[in-house]
């Protein structure tokens, strides 16, 4: 009976990492096909949904996976935002540095593409690194960026994501006015738009402000809808910040009793999950309470606590280490991409010598054989056109590329550098064509009289 539930147990998990892998890749063929650019952001954000604020690792390589994609079908749009959503990864387990340095080579490739909706997105992703150094000037100028070009775009859930960091952002700031208003915007959209997994975290927001401006019974009631948000999504991350943040709030208005509940239900929603370094502050909180009150108490919430700080710490050893291997994992794959490339250069560039030394070689063969095997002018006239016309458009092969080079590949600029190479080219190319093949079927009709003579002379002779 054991090895029958074993093989159960077995199959079950296989399949559903199976189901998984395949949703992945549904998913990531969606995004290839789509034509459209905006929904194609859309979709790619639905694809890093579920693992951006859960699980930093399989987000790192959902982001690699469809780095791979981008660089296959040459889609900068993709590439941009995965190497925005590496950096988000790397930032969610403390390396903010590595996380920022993705983030603007996201921006520079989103800035190529000039696509402002795109632009709004990674502009978003920077902003969040200044936030979390408290550099709020960096950071608002970059949200206020962001809220002017995602307007402009009508994407109104990079609109959200915006108005919800500024009110964070003003809540830091205590300019409880400005954060009111701007929370509040997010909170209207996230209800117009249904955006419920914005709707808990927002709501703190909201209670925050309210609490700050010493409305007690709205910072109650937006800390109570945040916590039934959050029990609507089935996150312990949200459950566990609501919880504290009304335990935080009911310590300093000096009703400590419901703290402690909270902060004991804080613990409760993420103790035993993968988000049990979240029990670091209501831990802390609540040793700090007992402290000089109730030693078996204290004992017991400082274990925790101490517990949880060990947890993280380790957690965030084996997640950078993890990420380091995700790293040179990527290394090797720009190394292969730029061997790769060498090698598509260098066959470019033996491709161009062979069509040269084509032209060199036909043009020799077509001097040799004029003067004895070729006798009908037609020909000679055709061989020739045929000849500098090769010449003509393989000196506009090669100046093809330096032109997009200096246009940066300006549509219009393009055309009147073409313009200009072609007002030089034709009149030259008429004029060699004429003197050419002119000369070269007068030179067969010489060839052909002097043979003639010596013909008429052996036979009078």
């Amino acid at each position: 009976m054991k090895i029958i539930i074993t093989f159960i147990c077995f199959f079950a998990i296989i399949d559903g990492v199976f189901s998984q892998v395949q949703n992945i890749e549904t998913n990531l063929r969606k995004i290839a096909i789509e034509k459209n650019e905006s929904r194609r952001i859309n979709l790619v954000f639905d694809f890093f949904a579920a693992s951006q604020d859960t699980d930093p690792l399989l987000d790192m390589k959902l982001a690699k996976k469809l780095l791979e994609q981008s660089e296959e079908l040459n889609d900068p749009i993709q590439e941009a935002l995965a190497l925005s959503e590496i950096g988000y990864a790397y930032r969610a387990i403390g390396n903010n540095l590595n996380g920022l340095e993705y983030n603007i080579k996201a921006l520079a490739i989103a800035e190529q593409t000039e696509n402002i909706e795109l632009i709004a997105a990674i502009k978003l992703g920077m902003a969040l690194y200044y936030k979390d150094l408290a550099d709020y000037t960096k950071t608002l100028e970059l949200l206020h960026a962001t809220e002017a070009l995602s307007l402009k775009a009508k994407n109104k859930r990079i609109i959200t994501w915006a108005y919800m960091n500024m009110g964070e952002v003003y809540i830091s700031m205590n300019k409880t006015d400005s954060a009111l208003m701007y929370s509040q915007r997010a909170y209207e959209l996230t209800n117009q738009n249904g955006y419920a997994d914005l709707l808990s975290y927002i709501c703190l927001q909201l209670g925050k402000v309210h609490g700050k401006m010493g409305k007690s019974t709205l910072a109650i009631s937006y800390y109570d809808l945040a916590i039934t948000e959050a029990k609507k999504l089935g996150s312990p991350k949200y459950l566990n910040q609501a919880y504290f943040a009304l335990a935080q709030y009911y310590q300093g208005i000096q009703q400590k009793d419901s703290g402690m509940t909270y902060a004991r239900k804080a613990i409760d929603a993420t103790n035993n999950t993968s988000f049990s370094n979240m029990c670091i502050g209501p831990a802390k909180f609540l040793s700090d309470i007992y402290d000089n009150k109730n030693s078996d108490s204290t004992v017991k919430y400082l274990k925790m606590y101490l517990t949880a700080r060990d947890s993280l710490f380790n957690t965030k050893a084996i997640q950078q280490g993890q990420a380091l291997s995700f790293e040179n994992e990527l290394r090797q794959q720009e190394k292969a991409s730029e061997k790769e490339q060498e090698v598509a250069t260098r066959r470019q560039h033996m491709q161009y010598a062979l069509l040269a030394v084509g032209i060199v070689g036909f043009f020799i063969l077509f001097l040799v054989l004029s003067r004895r095997h070729i006798t009908n002018p037609k020909i000679i006239e055709l061989l020739g056109v045929v000849g500098l016309l090769l010449v003509f458009e393989f000196l506009n092969l090669l100046l093809h590329p330096f032109l997009e080079n200096i246009t940066q590949h300006s549509p219009v600029l393009m055309l009147l550098a073409l313009v200009c190479i072609a007002a030089i080219l034709v009149p030259l190319h008429h004029k060699a064509e004429k003197w050419a093949t002119a000369k070269m079927v007068e030179k067969n009709k010489q060839i052909r009289l002097a043979a003639a003579k010596k013909t008429i002379e052996k036979l009078e002779g």
